[in-house]
């Protein structure tokens, strides 16, 4: 027996019992009718002559109904009587290619069938101001080139730094639109200024160009459309960060505020950005960001087959698995750490040989006096928080919580004969 084996083989796996979460689930079952009431509002169709080339800008993120909020923009537009075409919006996606940025696009479903126009995908931009501390502000060629810019994007909070503007319209105007030298741009100070930056970034360029409005969604905790608005430049600036603030309302959370150990079956680009939610798990890339439960030990067991061996994020975990490991691609993983500037996510946590030895090693770590009191929650991913799992000693807490229910009696880890779980 190895010396691992030999610390773990006496540490206590605790019985496990399932638990229903409840969100709150408002959604707008007919988007393109919401959409388009948006749209007719006076303060946006008078932004649009007939005639005008009008680059709409679209990202990499799977936004819920994308490719309806695309078709329903596009349309509108074109009733107008102008001429719209979409440039892929999404700094260094897309392998930072032009190629790359229209594939991305077309594996999130906007194509140039399903918009209803042209789509225009280039690296090239051109560098239209400076901030004042000396950072450069790019925008996207074809886009400087039209005589008007909308932007559609979701509008969520940052995994890495708080402000009254996180993530949203004006972080895909400045960073989106900016193409791989103006995501370049933006990370190259740190995340401890993006609040600042991005904002300021994304003024410069509605100023500067003939920048229209922008769609903006906040999507509810199963990912579907709760609020769609169509704002003018203005209103951006008024409005996003109570949107920002109304997005923060209807994220799903582990409504825990500390807990022992947090076991992750999986983590990927499609889940997140991060390869898990920061803004779930409490544990954040930067010290910019807050929120979330305090979780002694994190445990990641693989990475989705969808995020093709990108595993950003298995460094913010303090135990992973062999499997995961295998699965690693290096170069791609750490390609992310090095376009954001955060590295710490890209390293590889402590590897055990299975599922079993890590969540032995992350409750034999958890800083308590008795291991079988250990207050353990198990999840599948972060964003699949409706079902989860916990430990008999949360069960109490689980009985009088108003958000979650007792889904089953307590039962063992199903673990195989390799020590995985099945």
């Amino acid at each position: 027996m190895g010396i691992l084996q030999e610390l773990l083989k006496d540490i206590p796996v605790p019985k496990m019992a399932k638990v229903n979460v409840k969100f709150d689930d408002k959604m707008i079952d007919d988007l393109s009718a919401a959409l388009k009431e948006k749209l007719q509002q006076e303060q946006i169709t008078k932004t649009v002559q007939p005639g005008m080339e009008i680059a709409i800008a679209v990202g990499s993120r799977g936004l819920d109904r994308l490719v309806e909020l695309t078709a329903v923009t596009v349309q509108f537009l074109k009733d107008l009587g102008a001429k719209p075409f979409i440039v892929p919006s999404m700094g260094s996606h897309g392998g930072a290619t032009a190629e790359g940025q229209r594939e991305v696009l077309a594996h999130l479903g906007v194509t140039e069938e399903s918009a209803g126009c042209e789509i225009r995908s280039s690296m090239e931009v051109v560098k239209i101001s400076e901030l004042p501390n000396g950072l450069p502000v790019y925008v996207d060629k074809y886009a400087s080139e039209a005589d008007g810019i909308v932007v559609i994007n979701r509008v969520k909070p940052h995994t890495a730094f708080r402000g009254p503007v996180e993530s949203g319209i004006m972080k895909m105007i400045s960073i989106g639109l900016g193409k791989q030298k103006g995501a370049e741009a933006c990370h190259q100070m740190g995340f401890k200024y993006m609040a600042e930056n991005v904002p300021a970034m994304a003024k410069i360029i509605m100023e500067k160009t003939p920048f229209l409005f922008g769609v903006a969604t906040v999507e509810n905790a199963f990912d579907k459309v709760a609020i769609v608005e169509a704002l003018t430049q203005e209103e951006i600036v008024e409005k996003e960060p109570g949107l920002q603030t109304q997005a923060k309302a209807l994220l799903p959370k582990l409504f825990f505020d500390q807990l022992d150990v947090l076991v992750i079956d999986e983590i990927g680009k499609n889940i997140s950005g991060d390869g898990m939610d920061p803004n779930i798990t409490g544990r954040y890339p930067t010290p910019y960001a807050s929120g979330g439960p305090d979780v002694n030990k994190m445990v990641v067991l693989d990475v989705t087959h969808q995020s093709e061996g990108n595993a950003n994020g298995v460094g913010t975990a303090d135990f992973t698995t062999k499997r995961l490991l295998d699965k690693m691609d290096l170069e791609g993983t750490y390609a992310n750490g090095l376009t954001s500037t955060v590295v710490a996510p890209t390293k590889i946590a402590t590897t055990l040989p299975n599922d079993k030895q890590a969540i032995q090693a992350a409750v034999k770590t958890c800083n308590i006096l008795d291991f079988r009191n250990v207050k353990l929650v198990r999840i599948k991913n972060t964003l699949k928080l409706s079902e989860i799992e916990v430990s008999e000693p949360l069960l109490d807490y689980i009985t009088n919580h108003p958000n979650m229910e007792l889904g089953s009696e307590l039962y063992e880890f199903p673990f195989d004969e390799d020590g995985n779980l099945f």
